[in-house]
């Protein structure tokens, strides 16, 4: 760990800054992610890529640094050539090198003094099939099979010893509780997060329902959304608060729309860090940003809730 103090208590502390976009702060630094392991494939091509990444999130004022393994599976691996063990390996290096650029932060000169936490990403089944299938659910798989599909990535960074499982970008409740039942017995705790669309899940399930899922969950510590726009996350943020008593988690895009046959972002950027003060203030206590939000996004964030603990 990074940190002698939970993530559990210092989020009974006060608000805890999560970092923002992987792929875009990797693409600002010159790498090409247009193939469909994405940001993953740097793992395997780019280690020191993907540290300097986190780095700059740390610097930034980011506490929470969230893996590069949104997009690595054994599955997407496999297509590539690499094989289950070699796989394994670099599913748990993206927690070393989030590792690594926690130390390196704490280690310079004037480095960072306060605690830093590593999150495991958990990326949902349709990030592996890389046609924007995170964004629709409803895969056509039985809530086992999807179990059966996590539990061995989820061993793999749990056993890295991360901080977190991130269970991000979840786009249906169905699949929200079969990585609810994969992370039983792990020994890590983990927070869920949907992807929305105003009050529904991408699938369409009402929220009440989704966050459901997840409320009598002890390895459950912190609910809430991300990879979604940044109006989505007002409302969200209320019901997952009522609905599980837990604390929250939110993470919205810039505001820029996904077009996953072109592979790239459309529109203008509508995130601004300020509007964080409005979410805190309805319970959310884990605060970042997901696609197209950079350092400089993340360094605002920083300093609105430095002004609200």
């Amino acid at each position: 760990m990074t940190s002698d103090t939970t993530l559990a208590a210092a989020l009974a502390a006060g608000p805890v800054v999560l970092d923002g976009g992987m792929s875009n702060q990797l693409e600002s630094a010159g790498h090409d992610l247009s193939d469909e392991l994405w940001s993953a494939r740097l793992l395997a091509e780019r280690p020191e890529a993907i540290t300097e990444a986190h780095l700059a999130y740390f610097e930034a004022g980011a506490d929470v640094a969230i893996t590069s393994s949104y997009q690595a599976t054994f599955e997407g691996f496999a297509k590539r050539g690499i094989d289950q063990g070699r796989a394994a390996e670099l599913i748990a290096l993206s927690v070393e090198l989030a590792r690594e650029a926690a130390r390196q932060a704490q280690a310079q000169a004037k480095g960072v003094t306060r605690p830093l936490w590593i999150a495991a990403s958990v990326g949902p089944y349709g990030a592996m099939l890389a046609d924007g299938s995170e964004y629709r659910g409803r895969y056509g798989l039985s809530v086992a099979e999807l179990e059966a599909f996590h539990r061995p990535r989820l061993e793999v960074l749990s056993g890295a010893r991360p901080d977190v499982l991130a269970l991000e970008t979840v786009p249906d409740a169905d699949e929200a509780l079969a990585l609810v039942r994969a992370v039983r017995g792990l020994g890590v705790p983990a927070w869920l997060s949907y992807t929305v669309d105003g009050d529904r899940t991408r699938a369409g399930q009402p929220l009440e329902e989704a966050f459901a899922v997840a409320a009598e969950a002890a390895e459950i510590v912190a609910v809430g959304v991300n990879c979604c726009a940044p109006g989505d996350v007002d409302g969200a943020v209320e019901i997952a608060a009522r609905v599980t008593g837990k604390p929250v988690v939110v993470y919205p895009n810039s505001g820029e729309a996904w077009d996953a046959e072109a592979r790239s972002w459309k529109g203008r950027s509508s995130f601004t860090p300020e509007e964080v003060a409005g979410w805190r203030a309805s319970g959310a206590r884990l605060i970042g940003g997901c696609c197209r939000v950079g350092p400089e996004a993340i360094a605002g964030i920083a300093g609105v809730l430095s002004g609200a603990e």
